[in-house]
């Protein structure tokens, strides 16, 4: 558990918060008047969209932008499309927002469209993308990625959430169908299972190979799980699909399984929202729902300039809108007072070692970020290995020189990845 500020060194082991042991009914929060649903994909001018404001929805309807598109998303309610407009991430990427106005007569569950689901990963993919948890659908279903293990991860893989957790406890039944599901949907040899240690889980898993994990950040990333479990090494620049290798969460595996049972969609997230005083709150919330209406729920007053992270706060991000949406991925959302964000700084580099000595991918990462202060981002990726970063935000909490060292590997990534596609 972090006890002061994110950027402040405490000691060299943080551990995992462990679920509270009476997890208690989620906050469900009701479905808003209007919804915002983010689609990865560019609004492209020159093509004739196949969607256009004023359209009416079903509950569970695809929408695609062109005939062509390969990327969709599903709307949680039936109403209109009351605006389509671009969206940008933190690195400036763009992609599309649609607003759904709910049609509020038609609430309940009665009109969702039902899919017809195939017992392949096609079919799969087809439909259930972006159900709560995010599944992996489309790396599984791609015939350029030869899958020979899916890994459950049941812990969380950041600071302060236990979202993974609390799901795994009260939804374990639910995981272990939707873990039959995926092998026999995939054809996958081989599933496996990490369970954090201190997890009290009951029962057996037939099958499935259990590694307990460690307490210990961060112990629960995919690059960490390969190397102690797998005996598996990340090569640099390299991915877990690329070693035959796909993760997917707990939360994604019982809503395959809830969406096969009903061959209908689910459209509730489950997420842990932490607040200025550090008061963690479990809510239930439609995908699409704008993160203002949950804090007003709990009565959390979001001021100018207080940041919003999505995510842990080691590998999170922030967005200082309060509309952002719940989106299928998204277990934690923390609260920060403009008046203890701790400052960043241009300070050099003192050399003082506590990077490198934390990093668990044994990176010189007080020589790597002068590199990318100075923008050599194939030098810095050649000479002092960028790609090996597992990016789990350690170097940055320990900086004495307060340097935002993960936001530079991040951004250096990043560039890097665009020099590459310039080739």
């Amino acid at each position: 558990m972090i006890r002061r500020s994110f950027f402040t060194l405490t000691k060299l082991r943080l551990d995992y918060d462990l679920v509270e042991p009476d997890t208690k009914e989620p906050e469900s929060i009701p479905i808003p008047s209007n919804l915002i649903l983010l689609l990865n994909e560019p609004i492209d001018s020159t093509k004739i969209a196949i969607i256009k404001t004023g359209d009416t929805v079903k509950k569970g309807e695809k929408l695609r932008l062109y005939n062509e598109s390969y990327e969709y998303t599903i709307s949680p309610v039936s109403g209109t499309i009351s605006e389509i407009d671009t969206y940008s991430d933190d690195f400036g990427n763009n992609s599309t927002y649609f607003i759904i106005k709910n049609d509020l007569n038609q609430a309940g569950g009665a009109d969702t469209l039902k899919y017809d689901l195939k017992d392949g990963i096609a079919s799969a993919d087809e439909f259930l993308r972006t159900l709560p948890g995010a599944p992996p659908l489309k790396t599984l279903a791609s015939d350029d990625i030869k899958i020979k293990t899916i890994v459950i991860n049941c812990g969380d893989t950041d600071l302060l959430s236990t979202t993974s957790q609390y799901v795994t406890l009260n939804f374990l039944d639910e995981i272990k169908q939707g873990a039959k599901l995926l092998k026999k949907i995939t054809n996958v040899p081989k599933l496996c299972i990490t369970i954090p240690e201190n997890l009290n889980i009951q029962g057996e898993f037939d099958s499935i190979q259990v590694f307990k994990t460690s307490m210990k950040y961060p112990s629960n990333l995919p690059a960490m799980v390969l190397k102690k479990h797998l005996n598996l090494v990340l090569p640099p620049g390299h991915t877990p699909e690329d070693l035959g290798v796909c993760f997917i969460s707990a939360e994604a595996v019982a809503s395959l399984a809830k969406a096969y049972k009903t061959k209908s969609p689910c459209f509730e997230k489950i997420l842990t929202i932490i607040d200025k005083q550090g008061t963690r709150y479990r809510v239930k919330a439609t995908i699409g729902t704008s993160l203002q209406k949950i804090f007003k729920t709990f009565s959390i007053h979001v001021n100018e300039q207080d940041r919003i992270i999505i995510g842990g706060p080691m590998k999170g991000f922030a967005t200082y809108t309060p509309v952002h949406p719940v989106q299928p991925d998204m277990d934690t959302v923390i609260i920060q007072d403009r008046d203890v964000i701790p400052e960043l700084s241009d300070t050099p580099c003192v050399n003082c070692g506590k990077c490198i000595r934390i990093c668990p991918a044994n990176i010189p990462v007080n020589v790597l970020v002068r590199y990318l202060e100075a923008d050599q981002y194939e030098e810095a990726a050649d000479r002092y290995d960028l790609e090996s970063c597992i990016e789990c935000g350690l170097c940055a909490y320990v900086c004495t020189a307060k340097i935002p060292l993960f936001q530079y590997i991040r951004l250096g990534k990043h560039e890097l990845l665009k020099l590459k596609a310039d080739v």
